[in-house]
């Protein structure tokens, strides 16, 4: 594919730190809108989840990015990836490995959407969560100020065995709180991962599929040998590490499709 991951720096972001559900971490945030919470990927703030964020401003949000764990603009190596993932292993904030499981850390997350929900023209905000994250995104649609929620290559718990990888990265109690949302409450989730993505596994979004119906999208990019964009087969970032502008690709589609379903989900909402 040619070019590269669309990039971008903090510059015009504001920094504060917030507390919620008794945790302390700073927020980024910038623009104007309705609001949109962007969770990072491990290793954490790096050039292309800022590019992803500034995509986000220019289309019209407010974006709060906290920034949990890494060094904001900070550049992904393996040996960084590797550290950041090994403290997240051990945390009793993010518990990696356990399935039907509260993580604490999106108590914290729920606080920054609420927060961000009182303060932008909309009566809530969307959420996105990316690999590590994207099942927080989930979890965080338990509080009532999230309207849309979308799951960039869920990989929490980590796929190991048949329940981690059917795992839904919350638990059963919060699960049907969210289900008891797109019933009533008009929540609506989006889930991505590409085709051979062994992180995401399709027992994942097959079980929430059966659980959220029609309120769950599902979008799947051809990652398979010899696919029409030259995705490896170990592509996994869909909004961030395999996004090609010039020319666009299916990461890029799929992109403005999650800009198109916050638009949608947040319009003319309060």
């Amino acid at each position: 594919m040619a070019g590269g991951a669309p990039v971008a720096t903090l510059e015009g972001w504001q920094v504060a730190p917030f507390t919620g559900a008794g945790l302390t971490y700073d927020v980024y945030e910038k623009g104007s809108g309705p609001g949109v919470v962007l969770i990072p990927e491990i290793p954490g703030m790096t050039p292309e989840v800022l590019g992803l964020a500034e995509h986000l401003v220019e289309s019209g949000f407010t974006v709060a990015v906290p920034s949990p764990f890494g060094t904001p603009e900070k550049p992904a190596t393996t040996g960084y990836t590797l550290g950041v993932v090994a403290r997240l292993c051990v945390s009793a904030e993010f518990r990696a490995f356990a399935t039907d499981a509260h993580r604490p850390i999106t108590d914290f997350f729920r606080a920054v959407a609420a927060d961000l929900a009182s303060r932008t023209p909309a009566s809530g905000v969307g959420v996105i969560g990316m690999c590590f994250t994207g099942g927080f995104a989930l979890a965080t649609a338990v509080d009532g100020s999230v309207l849309a929620a979308v799951m960039s290559q869920p990989a929490v718990p980590f796929p190991l065995g048949a329940a981690r990888s059917a795992d839904p990265g919350l638990s059963q109690a919060e699960l049907q709180t969210v289900v008891d949302r797109t019933a009533n409450d008009g929540l609506c989730v989006m889930g991505l991962r590409f085709s051979e993505d062994r992180s995401v596994p399709t027992l994942r979004f097959a079980g929430l599929k059966a659980r959220l119906g029609d309120a769950f999208e599902v979008i799947q990019l051809d990652s398979s040998a010899g696919n029409a964009d030259g995705f490896s087969t170990g592509a996994h970032s869909v909004l961030t590490g395999e996004v090609r502008e010039d020319p666009p690709n299916a990461a890029f589609d799929t992109r403005a499709r999650v800009v198109e379903f916050l638009r949608t989900q947040l319009a003319g909402s309060r």
